[in-house]
């Protein structure tokens, strides 16, 4: 196969495809078909592509044989955090709900440094990829006191790894219960660290590779003078706000006791609501806040892998849908949380849970391929990416369902990807006309090297953390037996 890279002059040919899912409105298939990329856009989609354009004197940089695969837009994923994905696995924090879960996550978050961020984003983004992901959003929540560029250190890598990237400079402005003073930013620190990066990685244009948002992590309920600063330093720049939303009962029982309403009904009262903004989680909801969220345009994340390990509830998908709202995607969330970044699984883990919770209503295959794709997209506020037609970005994801594994179930492509399949079937990620995944690999790092790179970052995390969370102590004896080989 000739390079893998695909200038603007180069032109891919993927052909004889079993089955192509556009999820364009009409959610448009087509069986047997070809699909012409050129640059970084697709060109067009149809039969008997090759010699079409062998008539008119125009030749391929490479042609993909697609026969016994199936093609889709690359998966969105719409809400994660990419540097917990080296404080995973802890005994420590494992069977705890959100509010403990967080509250000792933070004793972690106090050693984080610029190590951390590169280590963390290539695991977590490099699994995106793996997993058939074109895209990823990330909430970079803790800033601890001193520690700088984070952020720009996550960028950098998804730069190198060739996913196209949505970071969000989140932040903290008050202490709380959770939250430790060690976090805790000023609104100057804040706005002028979000401009710099907005400045200089921040591409609004059609095909961008990187936009860079702002947003709360956690709702802020008593810092309104911050939330209207990061508002209007949202539409000074026309950049998007993200952060999480009614994710427990907690949160929902505060809002209710100290306001009088739900936090959507608060988020509303704030200007917090619109296609400006999307949220994660959005779990606690009743009629009303489902409604307001359809007639604001707001855009929601459902994270459930996440919210199934930290007992937090489900996100009425359907109900949401049913309302109106188009702009819903999905999240792998924090691989602390949902203990991997993997797209797939969080597909299959959709649809079931949704199918446990409400069962007289709830979601197709279809309904969560177009969460997964098209819904992401106009979550994070794009209508250049999540669907397949000319024109549109060459962000491109080959599944193989031609294995022994799914024999048998090669029936309707979308419910053989959702309820059947796995990472195993991701074969070929193309990312703005780039193949940057081919059989299963990352092509621009190397993979065994980074893995040992980010092993060591994580254990030498856990030893900083450890001297102020105790707790910490039997992880790293784990951690020494497992990297010995052997047991004490």
């Amino acid at each position: 196969m000739p390079k893998e890279k695909c200038d603007k002059m180069q032109r891919i040919l993927i052909e004889d495809a079993d089955w192509i899912l556009s999820m364009d409105q009409n959610k448009t298939r087509y069986h047997h078909a070809d699909l012409v990329c050129e640059g970084n856009i697709i060109r067009e989609i149809g039969k008997n592509l090759k010699s079409k354009y062998k008539s008119q004197g125009l030749t391929f940089s490479y042609i993909l044989n697609a026969r016994g695969k199936i093609l889709l837009p690359g998966f969105v994923n719409a809400h994660m955090h990419t540097w917990q994905s080296l404080i995973r696995n802890f005994k420590a924090t494992q069977g705890l709900r959100l509010e403990p879960w967080l509250t000792a996550m933070y004793e972690i978050y106090k050693d984080l440094q610029i190590e951390v961020a590169q280590a963390g984003a290539y695991v977590s983004l490099g699994e995106c990829l793996k997993t058939g992901c074109t895209t990823s959003n990330d909430l970079w929540y803790p800033h601890p006191t001193g520690v700088k560029g984070l952020v720009e250190a996550e960028i950098l890598v998804a730069r190198e790894l060739g996913i196209r990237f949505h970071p969000i400079r989140s932040y903290h402005s008050l202490p709380s219960a959770i939250v430790p003073e060690e976090m805790v930013e000023t609104q100057e620190q804040i706005l002028e660290d979000t401009e710099k990066l907005v400045k200089r990685y921040h591409d609004p244009d059609d095909l961008s590779m990187c936009w860079v948002g702002i947003g709360p992590s956690i709702a802020q309920y008593d810092a309104e003078e911050v939330l209207r600063s990061t508002i209007e330093f949202a539409e000074k720049y026309n950049v998007m706000v993200h952060g999480h939303l009614a994710e427990s009962k907690s949160e929902y029982d505060f809002t209710m006791e100290q306001f009088g309403c739900s936090p959507v009904e608060w988020f509303r009262r704030n200007n917090l609501l619109g296609d400006r903004f999307y949220y994660a989680h959005c779990i606690h909801l009743d009629e009303q806040d489902i409604k307001v969220l359809a007639e604001t345009g707001t855009g929601v994340v459902s994270c459930p892998v996440s919210n199934m390990y930290l007992s937090s509830g489900s996100c009425q998908v359907r109900n949401l849908m049913d309302a109106g709202v188009e702009r819903i995607g999905l999240g792998v969330d924090g691989a602390a949380s949902s203990n991997s970044s993997n797209m797939m699984e969080e597909m299959r883990v959709a649809y079931l849970l949704n199918r446990l919770t409400h069962e007289e209503n709830a979601c197709t295959s279809e309904d969560i391929l177009y969460m997964a794709t098209a819904g992401g997209a106009k979550a994070l506020g794009r209508n250049d990416i999540g669907t397949l037609s000319p024109g549109k970005a060459a962000d491109l994801t080959l599944l193989d369902w031609s294995s022994l594994s799914y024999a048998g179930g090669r029936n309707d492509p979308a419910d053989c990807i959702v309820l059947s399949g796995d990472a195993r079937m991701v074969d070929t990620v193309i990312v703005n006309g780039e193949v940057v995944v081919r059989k299963g690999h990352l092509l621009r790092i190397n993979e065994e090297q980074k893995s040992a790179y980010a092993d060591e970052i994580s254990h030498e995390l856990l030893q900083r953390a450890s001297k102020h969370f105790p707790a910490l102590q039997k992880e790293i004896i784990s951690s020494v037996q497992e990297s010995e080989g052997g047991a004490l």
